[in-house]
């Protein structure tokens, strides 16, 4: 299992690092808001444990950017223990919080209980003809394979995230942006949309999957899961 570190805190991330890797995780640690963003986006992790407190930004909204993109556990672990701060950091979707001083062993417990529900829970979902494994990160049409860009793959995550829901333009547009790193107009975004269509849809002119909500946004539709 492979485990995220957030902390700015060197000696408390090394720590926590080495701790972990003896009882068999295999451990990375990112110190800022800005380098966990680059590590999550070349990496896929089983867990991420985030302190909120960091010097580029607030761990509460990488909480919440995390986990509009992707289903994975997040535990708090911060020095931050009003109740107000635990009660907030489990409505905007952490798995769990712990409060520093924490025990090695609690934590490791706590982190298997976190895994072991998200094995618990299938993340396949099925809609129209596709098979779609988040977690394994494959879609697939009657055995057949369909590979998406990782562009393509965050875009159809963040729709699925929302499904019955509608998902803005600009949303969606600030979610690019945040991956590429380049300027990307409306018109960048509608050509992405056209491609994800080409792939996922049986008709690109009817589409059943990714809705167009007219000087709106997209929605998936509720699928099986």
């Amino acid at each position: 299992m492979k485990i995220l570190i957030v902390e700015d805190n060197r000696t408390i991330a090394e720590g926590l690092k080495s701790s972990l890797q003896s009882k068999g995780f295999v451990v990375e640690v990112a110190y800022s808001v800005n380098e966990s963003k680059k590590v999550l986006k070349n990496n896929i992790f089983d867990l991420v444990i985030l302190d909120i407190i960091l010097p580029d930004g607030d761990g509460m909204q990488l909480c919440k950017s995390i986990k509009e993109t992707s289903n994975i556990p997040i535990i708090f672990l911060t020095a931050k223990d009003r109740e107000s701060d635990i009660v907030k950091g489990l409505e905007i979707g952490a798995d769990d919080y712990i409060v520093k001083p924490f025990r090695i062993g609690e934590l490791v417990a706590r982190i298997n209980n976190a895994l072991r529900k998200y094995k618990k829970d299938s993340n396949v979902i099925r809609i129209e003809s596709l098979i779609i494994d988040i977690d394994k990160m494959n879609i697939s049409r009657n055995d057949e394979e369909i590979f998406l860009t990782s562009l393509e793959w965050r875009i159809l995550i963040t729709l699925l995230n929302s499904r019955g829901n509608i998902v803005t333009r600009d949303r969606l547009l600030n979610l690019v942006y945040d991956i590429s790193g380049n300027f990307i107009n409306d018109n960048s975004l509608t050509v992405y949309i056209k491609r994800l269509r080409e792939k996922l849809e049986d008709d690109v002119n009817n589409p059943k999957i990714i809705k167009t909500i007219k000087g709106i946004g997209y929605r998936i539709e509720n699928a099986d899961k």
